[in-house]
């Protein structure tokens, strides 16, 4: 009864220590998106579209189920299991149509040169821009580490037999038995307990009982009942022998706690970062939409204008034709822009919600927050920018941890190169009674008795057995283990230049954001000046063709050149702006520079 009642509470002890999985599957948005709708409109600030992308985004949602799996590789270890291993692979924001390979960027304006706008893709997968890239931070490799030496099950485990046995056997000499066929009729229960310890030990204590009746007629007693009661210790001296050995995988699977934290993190800065981007992105084609519509009220104007100067006799219609063609050029970019910052807004949809419903998707966005450039770059020193990068990016915390359970998991590599010497011992005690058959006319039966003669045997050790010895397995060449620790401690070493790898990457991502900031202030400067001069030379061309001294040709000229300026304006603003989130990526800073904390968004409630 004793036995049964561990082997009920242990399992129920079992579950009560794993995490629950409380979180349940949902793919409703939250309410905010709700909030922000107004009149067939989502007015949309860059707080608005964090929080959005917190609490909705899929890809954060799917690394909130990783939390909880470390949990339970660390419940499995405990329990004396191998780590299975986690999932290392992370996915970013898509381009979208602003990003890298956007023709927005137009090249700044040539005296003499005019552009009539930029052909655009009318399929987005042509510029690639649907695509989410996946990032994977595993420094192992596709190859995992040997598990090395076997570890020990720590929970304790209550074997049970019940069985019931006929056994006939013919004999061919009657006086072994008095009987031509031996029949033997029995029944058996046994229970035990095993477990195993950190140091490497394994213990198991048996109670085995048999009751058994027989047709023989020489036996002195029938039918008879036997138990015993033993004791069986393990301990390895070599291969497996050690705490620190033997609970390396629950070292493995508290580090693996921590790179889950570090991992979710690390998704939280690249769904904050592409957000940032793609609503920079949208804010740009949104003021760059207003630009070309801009442009084309001119070029309208200069047609009506023209049209009005040919009729008078003042122009020849040839002008009236170039005037023309510029409206309708003029319009093309304007549809263009429409058509692009449409494809932004549906991307930008996509990452900040779960499930688009008929009043989501019919909803334009409408940016609240402009896009501003300070009058001063607070940037610190170059070198505190990488110590700091190098210190708090959380790719680069989660990099050192995997290479220390690589080096943990070496001990189990190293162990399994080890001969086997262990220390074998067993205890036992004995008992044997049952009902006098009459054919002994012995006093001294010492035997008689039933089950509680048995137990009182038992307990008073009358029959014991001891034993205790080595036993030893030598491998004569063990090139498994040899192949296997070989190769582990290359993976490690691999792991080791990888980790390298990364922080020589992010100190270049750091200088590449300080540059690349750099020069968009230096762009959005020029662009200023160039839009200005611009803005300058056509008016006063426009004088000029007003009182007959100039034609629609240089007219169009520079409107296109003014056109062509403002465009790169809002693409250095652009530029700006995301080189700074680049550069808050970088140093690992942009969760705090945005406000966010990870407990907020573990929870998914901004």
């Amino acid at each position: 009864m004793l036995l049964i009642c561990i082997a009920l509470a242990a399992p129920a002890q079992q579950l009560q220590q794993l995490p629950p999985l409380s979180r349940q599957v949902s793919l409703d948005n939250s309410q905010r998106i709700r909030d922000l709708l107004r009149a067939g409109s989502i007015n949309l600030s860059l707080q608005d579209a964090l929080a959005l992308a917190i609490e909705n985004n899929l890809d954060i949602e799917l690394q909130r189920f990783t939390l909880p799996q470390a949990d339970t590789e660390l419940e499995r270890a405990k329990g004396g299991g191998v780590v299975r291993g986690l999932n290392f692979t992370l996915s970013e924001v898509p381009t979208g149509v602003g990003g890298p390979l956007s023709p927005l960027v137009t090249s700044p304006a040539a005296t003499g040169s005019v552009s009539n706008g930029t052909s655009v893709p009318t399929n987005a997968l042509e510029l690639g821009v649907l695509g989410e890239p996946q990032d994977n931070y595993s420094m192992q490799g596709t190859i995992p580490q040997s598990n090395g030496s076997n570890v020990p099950i720590y929970d304790p485990a209550v074997t049970g037999q019940l069985s019931w046995s006929h056994v006939s056997t013919p004999e061919l000499n009657l006086l072994s038995y008095g009987q031509p066929a031996f029949v033997t009729q029995g029944f058996t229960a046994n229970a035990g307990v095993q477990q195993g310890f950190s140091t490497g030990g394994q213990v198991a204590v048996s109670f085995d009982n048999s009751h058994q009746s027989t047709n023989a007629l020489n036996s002195n007693y029938n039918p008879y009942t036997g138990s015993s009661l033993g004791l069986n210790i393990t301990q390895p001296l070599m291969r497996g022998f050690g705490m620190r050995l033997n609970r390396r995988f629950i070292h493995i699977a508290r580090n693996e706690r921590r790179i889950t934290s570090l991992l979710f993190q690390q998704q939280l800065i690249l769904t904050v970062y592409g957000v940032v981007r793609l609503y920079t992105d949208f804010v740009a084609l949104y003021e760059d939409e207003k630009v070309k519509e801009e442009t084309e009220r001119a070029a309208e104007k200069l047609l009506s204008d023209t049209n009005a100067q040919v009729e008078e006799g003042t122009l020849a219609p040839v002008e009236a034709t170039r005037a023309n063609a510029e409206v309708f050029s003029t319009r093309q970019d304007l549809i263009n822009a429409r058509g692009m910052l449409e494809e932004q807004e549906a991307i930008l949809k996509n990452v900040l919600t779960r499930s688009e419903d008929d009043a989501i998707r019919s909803a334009h966005v409408i940016p609240t927050s402009p896009l501003e450039i300070p009058a001063q770059d607070a940037i610190r020193p170059i070198q505190d920018l990488i110590n700091e990068a190098v210190a708090d990016r959380p790719d680069l915390g989660q990099a050192r941890l995997q290479v220390e359970n690589n080096i943990l998991g070496l001990q189990g590599a190293k162990n399994a190169t080890l001969p086997e010497v262990d220390i074998v011992g067993m205890a036992q005690n004995n008992g044997l009674a049952g009902p006098m058959t009459g054919y002994s006319t012995s006093p001294n039966q010492p035997l008689a008795g039933g089950y509680g003669t048995v137990l009182e045997q038992l307990l008073a050790r009358n029959y014991p057995t001891l034993s205790i010895g080595v036993q030893v397995t030598l491998p004569i060449h063990n090139r498994i283990a040899e192949s296997d620790l070989a190769r582990d401690e290359l993976q490690t070493k691999q792991a080791q230049v990888r980790v390298a790898q990364l922080q020589n990457q992010a100190k270049l991502e750091v200088e590449d954001a300080v540059i690349a900031m750099r020069r968009a202030r230096a762009a959005y400067e020029a662009a200023g000046e160039a839009q200005k001069f611009q803005q300058e030379s056509l008016e006063a061309e426009q004088a000029k063709f007003e009182v007959g001294a100039s034609t629609a040709f240089f007219v169009i000229q520079y409107e296109s050149l003014l056109a062509q300026a403002k465009s790169t304006t809002v693409a250095a603003k652009s530029s700006y702006v995301k080189a700074k989130a680049a550069l808050q990526r970088a140093t690992g800073s942009i969760l705090t520079d945005n406000s966010i904390s990870f407990d907020q968004a573990v929870n998914g409630k901004m």
